[in-house]
C-alpha cells in the first residue's frame, strides 16, 4: 500500500466540497491531545459547511461500537475512528465494508492497517519513532548528567490493547537494548491508561516502595505531568529526575518552560483532524486517497519549547 510522508496533511490531501450528509467521528476518549484534534476536525469541516457527529467513547470498546452502529443507521456519509482498542478495528473495517460507507481510521493505528481496502484510510504518526526520539534524548541527557551506570527507569504506559502504548514502549525497550543506551535499567513498567490521576497515584506507589530512578519516561505528557505532580508532592527535586512524555500539550509545555518536564515528542494533533476529515470527504465522493499518510514526530525540549507553545 502507498505510503505518504508529509508535514501539512490538509495541504497534501486537498479542499473538497462540503457533503450532503454527515460525517460520523467515534472518538476514543478524552483527554488534551484528542481535543485539540477534534477541534482540528471541526475547523476542517467548518471551511466547507460539513457537517459532524462526533462521539467519545470513553476508552469503552463496546460504546464505541455501539456508536459506529449508529452512524451506520444513520447512513451518514463517512466515518471517523480513533479507535478504543486496535485489535478491534478489522470488525469496525468490516462493518463500515459491508455498509458501504467510506472509512478513515485517525491517529490510533488499526491492526488491519495493510488490509483496509481502497474505501478506508489511516492518518496518523508512526508511534515507534514517537519512542525512539523520546528516549534517545532521555539517554543523551543522562550521559550529559554523568548519570551512566544502572540508571533506574519507571516506565508508564498507555492502555495496553492500543498500538500506540504498545509500540511506544517497545521503542523505550530497543533504545535501551542499544550499546548507548544499555546503561538505562527498568525499574519497572505499568499502565496508568493515559490518565494523569492514575499516572499520579502509580507514582506515588512507587515513591513509597521506595523507588529512586533516574528517568521516568511516559507514553504520553498527561501521565508525564501526574508523575511530577506527584514527585513534586513528595518534596522531590525535579532536577533529580529526568521525565518525558509524548504530544507537546500546551500544558505540558508550560511544565518544561518550569523545568519540572525535560522532554517532549510533537505530534500533530490539528494535522491528523483535519487531515481525517479531508480524506472522509474525498472517499465519500469515490475519489481515492493515500494511505497511510504518516505525519512526522518532531523533538521538543527546553532549547526548543517556546515553538511549541501554541501548536496544541
Amino acid at each position: 500500500m502507498k505510503q505518504l510522508i508529509i508535514g501539512a496533511v490538509a495541504m497534501a490531501l486537498g479542499a473538497a466540497p462540503a457533503l450532503a450528509g454527515d460525517i460520523g467521528v467515534a472518538i476514543s476518549h478524552t483527554d488534551s491531545f484528542l481535543a485539540v484534534m477534534v477541534e482540528g476536525m471541526k475547523s476542517e469541516a467548518a471551511k466547507t459547511n460539513q457537517p459532524l457527529q462526533i462521539e467519545f467513547a470513553e476508552a469503552d470498546v463496546n460504546k464505541q461500537l455501539s456508536q459506529i452502529q449508529n452512524f451506520i443507521a444513520a447512513k451518514v456519509d463517512a466515518i471517523i475512528v480513533n479507535v478504543v482498542e486496535s485489535s478491534v478495528s478489522p470488525t469496525i473495517t468490516k462493518m463500515a465494508a459491508d455498509a458501504g460507507i467510506p472509512l478513515v481510521y485517525v491517529n490510533n493505528t488499526p491492526d488491519d492497517l495493510n488490509t483496509l481496502g481502497p474505501k478506508a484510510a489511516f492518518i496518523g504518526s508512526a508511534e515507534l519513532e514517537a519512542g525512539t526520539i523520546e528516549t534517545k534524548e532521555i539517554c543523551r541527557i543522562l550521559k550529559d548528567e554523568g548519570k551512566t551506570k544502572d540508571a533506574g527507569i519507571l516506565i508508564i504506559q498507555g492502555i495496553l490493547a492500543q498500538h500506540s502504548a504498545v509500540m511506544r514502549t517497545k521503542a523505550i525497550h530497543d533504545v535501551i537494548g542499544t550499546p548507548d543506551c544499555s546503561f538505562m535499567k527498568v525499574i519497572d513498567e505499568q499502565t496508568a491508561n493515559w490518565d494523569p490521576v492514575k499516572a499520579q497515584d502509580l507514582m506515588s506507589n512507587w515513591i513509597t516502595a521506595g523507588y529512586k530512578p533516574a528517568a521516568v519516561i511516559a507514553n504520553n505528557d498527561e501521565m508525564a505531568l501526574g508523575a511530577i505532580n506527584s514527585m513534586k508532592a513528595a518534596g522531590w527535586d525535579m532536577k533529580d529526575v529526568v521525565v518525558g512524555g509524548i504530544d507537546a500539550t500546551q500544558e505540558a509545555m508550560h511544565y518544561m518552560q518550569n523545568g519540572d518536564l525535560d522532554v517532549s515528542v510533537f505530534q500533530d494533533a490539528i494535522g491528523q483532524g483535519a487531515g481525517s476529515v479531508d480524506a472522509a470527504i474525498k472517499l465519500a465522493k469515490g475519489e481515492k486517497v493515500a494511505s497511510p499518510v504518516w505525519i512526522p514526530f518532531e523533538l521538543v525540549n527546553p532549547a526548543n519549547v517556546d515553538k511549541y507553545l501554541s501548536k496544541n
